[in-house]
């Protein structure tokens, strides 16, 4: 881990942080899911999406994609995926990637998504039916922390969307194109400079799949039809590239063990965490695996000791610092939690959810002097997520806008300025598609902002854009 964290630099990262009461909410969520009425939990983990760029931006450049337009998304989910969507987002459980065994083979997956990708193989799909696109981030560095600063109705919000944003437009493939998205990955894979070996394993570890039936079959499977000819044909191709027997370099296998290490330590109860990494094993990724099995077990004297450790170690890593500021928000120690907040962002000035932690930390110190720059954040986080301030709805999972609406609105009400206020959560209500709601706080926001400035007409457009009656669009005309 060492040489990982040595060219720091090299390999940007940006934070995975802790899910707010996760502990509270693992054995609800387990349930839920077990009965499809709660979507999977979007983690947006900065840390991991940059790990994960690292490896796939020269594959994407490969596929003549422009890699700052492709976003990898991981979804918690205990079956094993991995699908992309239009305007250029992929998508891959956790449960997939821990099946991997090397970054080669997760390479490879992405690899074959990146062909679907850039063939444009979007076709309806029951596959991820019964996931909805309510943005429950389950952003390990932003999470619930709607809950936590005392707006458990935006967290409720976020979480029960579902209805707005419908069913998942996965993909479902026929076995041609299958083949053909095998063939375009070798490509890219071979002009990355990477072998194609690692596909090749991930199937033939994984070949005993296609004798079930597609209940028993993971969803990958069944999405992805596998066969004995489609392997060989994968084989034969890759086996004849230069790149064939390229080993996986000692940084991205730190990266991946890394990444993986991380998800563990988040998604595991804390008791297996325990088993699995005892206090024995000193190795880098053992102690950050189990300080977040402490924070879920509440026990942050603990998770905060070993953070700071590591921090000793480590400087000049965000993430370490970023998740003690999240500990210390969430103890309620909002003033404590200043520093390492600012010293994140510092860090990685452009981690939008770094931004919004530090907004929420001097939000939480209810000092009105700290309003504005808290404001600057939420507003700053707001752009570097992919979108201006004022963002149209916001279709994918796992964005951010819709939490920092909320904290803008209420900065803005701390500050008295209730047109923002009002305008913010008509923002809030905007991404999340409930229009009426979104109309109605335009409506109060058009009566408190000054007539004709760049808000009052983004209020007004939120009215239009809400669909109202003739009757309310003569009402509207008839006060500017």
């Amino acid at each position: 881990m060492s040489a990982l964290r040595s060219a720091s630099a090299h390999w940007a990262r940006a934070a995975i942080g802790a899910l707010a009461m996760a502990g509270a909410l693992a054995s609800p969520m387990a349930a839920a899911r077990a009965q499809d009425n709660v979507p999977p939990d979007v983690i947006r983990d900065t840390e991991i999406e940059a790990i994960l760029h690292q490896e796939m931006d020269p594959v994407f450049a490969a596929a003549n994609l422009d890699p700052k337009s492709v976003r990898v998304y991981v979804i918690n989910d205990p079956d094993p995926n991995a699908f992309t969507m239009s305007g250029y987002n992929m998508f891959v459980t956790s449960s997939l990637i821990m099946l991997t065994k090397t970054p080669d083979e997760l390479e490879g997956v992405l690899a074959h998504e990146t062909g679907h990708m850039a063939r444009g193989d979007v076709a309806h799909s029951a596959m991820m039916g019964h996931v909805a696109l309510g943005p429950m981030i389950a952003g390990l560095g932003l999470g619930l922390l709607a809950a936590v600063a005392g707006a458990p109705e935006a967290a409720a919000a976020l979480i029960y969307s579902g209805s707005y944003f419908g069913e998942l437009n996965a993909l479902a493939y026929s076995r041609e194109q299958e083949a053909r998205a095998d063939q375009a990955a070798v490509t890219y894979l071979e002009k990355a400079g990477y072998s194609a070996k690692g596909l090749v394993d991930f199937f033939n570890n994984l070949r005993y799949q296609e004798v079930f039936d597609d209940v028993r079959k993971y969803k990958y499977f069944v999405d992805h039809p596998l066969t004995d000819d489609r392997i060989e044909a994968l084989t034969v191709r890759a086996e004849s590239e230069p790149h064939w027997s390229a080993k996986d370099s000692p940084q991205s296998i730190a990266a991946y063990d890394l990444m993986k290490a991380k998800l563990k330590g988040f998604l595991d109860r804390p008791y297996q965490t325990f088993a699995e990494v005892p206090e024995t094993d000193k190795s880098f990724d053992a102690r950050y695996e189990r300080a977040f099995a402490y924070y879920k077990e509440l026990d942050t004297g603990k998770s905060l000791k070993l953070i700071d450790g590591l921090a000793a170690e480590q400087p000049n890593d965000p993430y370490l610092y970023e998740q003690k500021a999240v500990t210390l928000l969430e103890t309620g120690k909002a003033a404590e939690a200043e520093a390492p907040a600012r010293r994140a962002v510092e860090l990685k000035p452009d981690a939008p959810l770094l931004r919004v932690l530090l907004g929420q930390v001097l939000l939480a110190e209810n000092d009105h002097a700290k309003l504005d720059e808290a404001i600057m954040n939420f507003n700053r986080a707001l752009i570097l997520d992919g979108g201006s301030s004022q963002a149209s709805p916001d279709t994918s999972l796992g964005s951010i806008a819709p939490l920092a609406w909320q904290y803008l609105s209420e900065a803005y009400d701390a500050k008295g300025m209730g047109g923002m206020a009002r305008l913010a959560a008509a923002e809030q209500n905007f991404n999340l598609g409930q229009m009426q709601d979104a109309a109605i706080l335009a409506v109060r926001a058009r009566h408190l902002l000054q007539k004709d400035t760049p808000e009052w007409r983004r209020a007004t457009d939120i009215i239009l854009a809400s669909k109202p009656s003739p009757q309310e669009l003569k009402a509207l005309g008839e006060v500017g």
